[in-house]
């Protein structure tokens, strides 16, 4: 808490709000650092990780899996691979071996990420504190260059899949003529630039203002009397778990759609 720290309320809220950089042209390690060539080391470290974990828990899964009777944590994994590829066989209508595995990974990834916001706001800072890191953000889904970056791939393979779809010429037609009519007109070309440039912006957006926001509102939270705050901060994390989870699906979907909208014929 803030008074334990000998922080005011807005030095405690401004300091879980500062990220642990790393300028790679000055070499500088530190918080509230500028410029094109900063990097949120924190949010870099717990995306890596989490991802790491993830792929992790997978294998050990596929290396341990039998036709015998299947354990617990064997059933949770099963039941998630046959939720994600039922939604991917009902969205996307052609044969591909990357859009499953690709949505698996972004619902579980992005949701792990989310699910670190769960954690006490105090934990994770202080127990670094005691190794000499005095900030660092755990939760990399409220850092908007982690979600950018992730929209950004999606938007890269959109393009990918307008030309694996649709040849250069039929995505080439599709620019020029969609949606007015047969005919090349510049209003098209202006109409497909925005839907197209749309896409990773508010999915980026939408993933980091709901986890920023949540992130915000444990931290103050955090600064009520200990006996207001786990009252206050039981009921809205059972509230944020549906937040994370329901986050963590529409990035998953909206993939999925805007790949199929990529791959087939508007």
């Amino acid at each position: 808490m803030s008074s334990a720290s000998g922080l005011t309320p807005a030095e405690y809220v401004q300091h879980h709000l500062t990220f642990l950089q790393w300028n790679l042209k000055t070499g500088v390690v530190g918080p509230d650092q500028h410029g094109f060539w900063v990097l949120n080391i924190d949010s870099l470290i717990m995306a890596i990780g989490l991802g790491v974990l993830f792929l992790g828990l997978f294998y050990w899964f596929a290396r341990k899996a039998t036709s015998g009777v299947p354990g617990k944590f064997h059933c949770v994994i099963e039941m998630l691979v046959e939720f994600v590829d039922n939604a991917v066989e009902e969205t996307f209508k052609a044969p591909s071996t990357l859009i499953a595995p690709l949505a698996m990974t972004i619902f579980v990834w992005v949701f792990l990420m989310n699910f670190i916001d769960l954690i006490p706001v105090d934990l994770i800072p202080k127990a670094l504190d005691l190794a000499g890191v005095s900030h660092f953000r755990a939760v990399p889904t409220a850092d908007l260059n982690i979600t950018l970056g992730m929209s950004l791939t999606i938007f890269f393979l959109i393009i990918i899949y307008n030309f694996k779809g649709k040849g250069a010429k039929g995505f080439g037609k599709e620019i020029l003529t969609k949606p007015f009519g047969k005919k090349a007109m510049p209003l098209n070309v202006l109409f497909r630039i925005l839907e197209d440039g749309v896409k990773p912006i508010s999915l980026s957006l939408r993933l980091y203002g709901n986890l920023f926001a949540g992130e915000l509102i444990f931290i103050l939270i955090a600064l009520m009397p200990w006996w207001i705050q786990w009252p206050f901060g039981g009921i809205w994390a059972i509230f944020h778990i549906l937040i994370i989870v329901i986050q963590a699906f529409i990035f998953m979907m909206l993939t999925i759609v805007y790949l199929s909208m990529a791959y087939h014929e508007h």
